[in-house]
């Protein structure tokens, strides 16, 4: 297994990139290719690779910036390492792609060299979102601002599978996130999309609201990239307000640094479950390609994480399935469609 990564995608590029290539290739004994400008990432990978780990590094002169607008920063950087990594997946020079780049720029590079999986009319952002007694899959969060009820069908399918085949999730629980439980509640979208995810054949369980979400009452939750979004930041704000308020009151006080420190290892677990860095990017669901895309704030933890996802998605054949599933579900509710 080879995972192409780019090293010119995160904030502190390329530093956090070439400390996870060295450490996931030593870990995993399999080869890491580092895209971007080999001027830069040769010294650096030189000082951290004592070991002769299989990193390897594939020259692209081009840097797309978090600043740079998609479509004309593409144009005028046709050599950006997003670009030229992609073009090694489709090449097969490499199973996956990780970046911590522009998300839109990721979206935009991974249509146009790797398209669709046919029957997939947009690709999602799908993320991990921990709640009680483990993780709930959320899609769109941030690819599709704005989306049609036959989209958020698909997302829906191809977060069951990816909710089965990641998490080892039977038969999944599908909610539809809404303001309200009842089915006429919701935007003109959610309601349009309740009566199509009925008669998908999915687990379908109805809308649900964000505490059903972080109660672990879904195992799959579909939304617009708009709604999503805003949820995923939110819950990314709350949950480091509610770490930082924590650490400040237990330290405020002698008996509270007590407790804190008899209640150590349960803070440490709570921490690990809230930490962003312990899943390190989302993929792009729907993309003839499998891609991961994680925060531009990535440190080299978050982006080992993100090396050890895609390598999960390449182990259990998720491109393959993702593939099989949309056509025999599309299928079958084209069937469906024409006997009603």
């Amino acid at each position: 297994m080879t995972i192409i990564l780019d090293a010119m995608g995160s904030d502190a590029y390329p530093d956090p990139e070439v400390q996870a290539a060295v450490e996931a290739a030593e870990m995993y004994k399999e080869e890491i290719i580092l895209v971007g400008n080999r001027a830069i990432l040769e010294p650096k990978l030189k000082i951290l690779n004592t070991k002769g780990v299989p990193v390897t590094i594939h020259h692209a002169p081009d840097v797309l910036e978090m600043a740079d607008k998609v479509v004309d920063g593409t144009r005028k950087k046709p050599q950006n390492s997003m670009a030229v990594g992609l073009e090694l997946v489709k090449s097969g020079a490499g199973q996956a792609f990780v970046t911590a780049g522009n998300t839109g720029g990721a979206m935009f590079n991974a249509l146009r060299i790797l398209g669709r999986i046919k029957g997939v009319s947009r690709p999602a952002l799908t993320a991990r979102f921990p709640v009680k007694n483990g993780y709930c899959v959320v899609l769109d969060i941030g690819a599709n601002a704005d989306c049609r009820p036959e989209f958020l069908l698909q997302f829906a399918i191809m977060g069951s599978l990816y909710a089965e085949k990641l998490l080892k999730i039977k038969n999944p629980r599908i909610g539809l996130l809404s303001n309200g439980e009842e089915a006429g509640k919701g935007s003109q979208l959610i309601k349009d999309t309740f009566p199509l995810l009925e008669k998908s054949g999915l687990n379908f369980i109805g809308n649900v609201e964000g505490k059903e979400l972080f109660g672990g009452m879904a195992d799959v939750v579909v939304t617009d990239g708009f709604t999503g979004n805003i949820l995923l930041k939110s819950s990314e704000a709350v949950s480091k307000l509610m770490t930082d308020v924590l650490k400040e009151k237990l330290l405020s006080s002698f008996t509270t640094r007590v407790g804190a420190l008899l209640a150590k290892p349960a803070f440490i677990q709570l921490k690990k479950m809230l930490d962003p860095a312990e899943v390190g990017a989302a993929p792009l669901l729907g993309i003839d390609g499998l891609v991961f895309v994680g925060h531009g704030r990535s440190d080299a933890r978050a982006m080992t994480s993100a090396i050890r996802v895609a390598r999960q998605a390449v182990e259990v054949d998720l491109l393959g399935a993702l593939r099989a599933a949309l056509q025999e579900k599309l299928a079958q509710m084209n069937v469906s469609a024409s006997i009603n």
